[in-house]
């Protein structure tokens, strides 16, 4: 029998080259129109809502200080110090530097311990202030120095604020004031009466210092108190408390060693 003829066969192959699924276009190949234009268009989407909130932030007059408002004052005023704070007022919200307003504060007003400047959303600006509070008085001629438990001297008064002892510094002329000099003194003085409780502080008008190892206290009432240096003030403090409830008529308590202490008077 005679096989297939020439043009048949072409016939037959070119059938079967029609038949075969088409390759696959590689990856890489595939038109990309179409996510450009979506990608462009997230683009400027992005742009727009970036320019919106630059112009909210800085151009509008939405977002902008209308308002000024202090917390945490006792002796300060508000208007004070506010006036010290000197918050630009109609300005972008957004841009007001809050740590020079912090750092101006403490410059202008040294009552200032510490201060929070913070954003109040959408108009204002929040002043939280934490004064310092005397833990001893220094007198110069008719008013009083303030110094605070850092022995930072904040502030002069004319007036005794009240409840707060009056340093005495008598320093005697010894190796001692050699050594550690009246600053030093000081500071041990302000050691000794920032660690003192509030029960104490109140019956306490006079911390006396006339030498580092030679502290005393003159309570209400004629008492006194030898307190000797100021280490070991919280165990001193403990035991002058114990002797005080134990012995409330007595008018001397010694506590500069408080393993071994002494009461008199009572």
């Amino acid at each position: 029998m005679a096989g297939p003829t020439t043009a048949r066969r072409g016939a037959a192959q070119q059938g079967n080259s029609s038949a075969r699924p088409p390759r696959p276009r590689p990856e890489g190949r595939r038109p990309t129109s179409r996510r450009r234009l979506a990608v462009i268009g997230v683009l400027v989407l992005v742009l727009l809502l970036g320019s919106g909130v630059v112009w909210a932030l800085y151009g509008s007059s939405w977002l902008r200080v209308e308002q000024v408002r202090t917390t945490g004052v006792d002796v300060l005023t508000p208007a004070e110090v506010e006036a010290a704070a000197a918050v630009p007022i109609g300005a972008p919200l957004i841009s007001v530097d809050t740590d020079a307003i912090a750092d101006r504060l403490r410059q202008k007003l040294p009552r200032i311990d510490s201060v929070d400047v913070v954003r109040s959303w959408p108009h204002g600006i929040g002043l939280k202030v934490t004064e310092r509070q005397p833990v001893l008085l220094m007198k110069k001629d008719t008013k009083f120095i303030e110094v605070d438990a850092k022995g930072v001297r904040f502030a002069t008064v004319d007036k005794s604020p009240g409840r707060v002892p009056l340093l005495e510094l008598t320093p005697r002329q010894s190796a001692s004031l050699r050594r550690f000099g009246s600053a030093r003194l000081v500071r041990e003085a302000v050691r000794v009466a920032g660690g003192l409780p509030g029960g104490i502080v109140k019956e306490t008008k006079v911390v006396r210092v006339t030498s580092y190892d030679s502290i005393s206290l003159e309570l209400t009432r004629g008492r006194t108190v030898i307190w000797g240096s100021g280490e070991d003030g919280p165990v001193k403090v403990k035991v002058l408390t114990a002797l005080m409830k134990a012995a409330p008529k007595a008018g001397h308590f010694d506590v500069s060693a408080p393993t071994a202490p002494v009461v008199s008077g009572s």
